[in-house]
């Protein structure tokens, strides 16, 4: 008996080792390139970030000061505003004397031409600030240890190993499983590998590029006006890690009903009937993947409604509903065509 299982283990030390190593040749890859790949995860957050920044700027809402201290503050922060500017029209002024006099020598035309420079540019400074609504609320991302950035990093690099590794790793499972299978579940097999890992990074980018921009500037803008957003990217990396991975596991859904229907264990009228329990169960599982706002959920749950319609048309392909007098039509009629071709023989 042991004999017998030898070559099988010794097969699957061969696919870990395999998928081992293409983990940590992705890790070693990805940590070489962590800042790129940092800059990619923190994208959205920045641009939530400068969005809430923009919007606090233009709503001029005073939840953060009383009316009358805040009134005063803004007409300090102006009537300062205002001497600054004058104090810098005054030296751009002087500036402009020294350098068109004729008696200024070349070092003070020199001097008062760098002058000029820095009064105009702190001129710009003054009215960009001005129009932008006096007080400035820049969020932030912030980490709260000595180390944190290099468990960051380290982090970034794994996650990004994982992303790398998987097509390896499914297919030294698919290279493992295969010799036990007939030809028609080694063809069902293969397609059902491709489509996991096309449907994983679907979900992902989907995850990235539609969900968390609307997550992030909901959930930064809704307390935005009471207090600063300082993000910690410790626990960030983490709650951005999740999203993306539990989008690439809802979109697999098409996948594992391919998987169910080939197995003859659902068709698209067990799909049907369960439609309205699915949409529950749908909500449920957006709710416990995303973060705690009615858009992410809402942003996870439509495409698994819509994933769901299609894994229906899948079942309808790979094993259609057949109805019970339809199976007794069919085994009548083999069986009648199997009494005429004896009756045949025996003439």
């Amino acid at each position: 008996m042991l004999e017998d299982i030898k070559p099988h283990l010794a097969e699957l030390r061969t696919r870990i080792f395999i998928s081992v190593l293409a983990l940590i040749v992705g890790f070693v890859l990805s940590f070489v390139f962590y800042k790129p790949i940092l800059d990619w995860v923190t994208a959205p957050l920045e641009s939530a970030l400068h969005q809430v920044n923009k919007k606090v700027q233009k709503s001029k809402e005073g939840k953060w000061s009383v009316a009358n201290e805040g009134e005063e503050f803004n007409i300090t922060l102006k009537s300062e505003a205002n001497k600054t500017l004058s104090l810098v029209d005054q030296a751009l002024q002087n500036a402009n004397k020294i350098i068109e006099s004729n008696s200024s020598t070349q070092n003070e035309k020199l001097l008062a031409s760098s002058i000029k420079e820095l009064a105009l540019h702190s001129k710009k400074a003054e009215k960009r600030d001005n129009s932008a609504g006096g007080s400035v609320l820049w969020g932030s991302v912030t980490t709260n240890q000595i180390g944190g950035v290099f468990i960051v990093a380290l982090k970034v690099s794994l996650y990004a190993a994982i992303f790398l590794a998987l097509p390896i790793i499914l297919w030294q499972m698919w290279l493992f499983v295969a010799p036990g299978l007939y030809e028609n579940e080694k063809k069902m097999a293969l397609p059902f590998l491709i489509g996991v890992t096309v449907m994983f990074a679907v979900g992902v980018l989907f995850a990235y590029y539609v969900v968390t921009p609307f997550g992030f500037q909901f959930l930064i803008t809704f307390g935005a006006f009471l207090y600063t957003p300082l993000i910690n990217i410790e626990d960030y990396i983490g709650f951005f890690a999740k999203i993306l991975f539990g989008f690439g596991l809802a979109f697999e859904l098409p996948m594992v009903v391919y998987f169910l229907a080939s197995i003859k264990l659902v068709t698209e009228k067990s799909l049907l009937d369960f439609f309205k329990y699915a949409i529950v169960a749908i909500f449920i599982i957006a709710a416990l993947l995303t973060p705690p706002d009615v858009i992410t959920q809402l942003l996870m749950a439509a495409p698994l409604i819509l994933l769901y319609g299609v894994s229906i048309l899948v079942a309808k392909v790979i094993n259609p509903y057949k109805d019970e007098d339809d199976d007794e039509e069919e085994s009548t009629q083999e069986e009648n065509k199997e009494q005429k071709l004896l009756k045949d023989d025996e003439k």
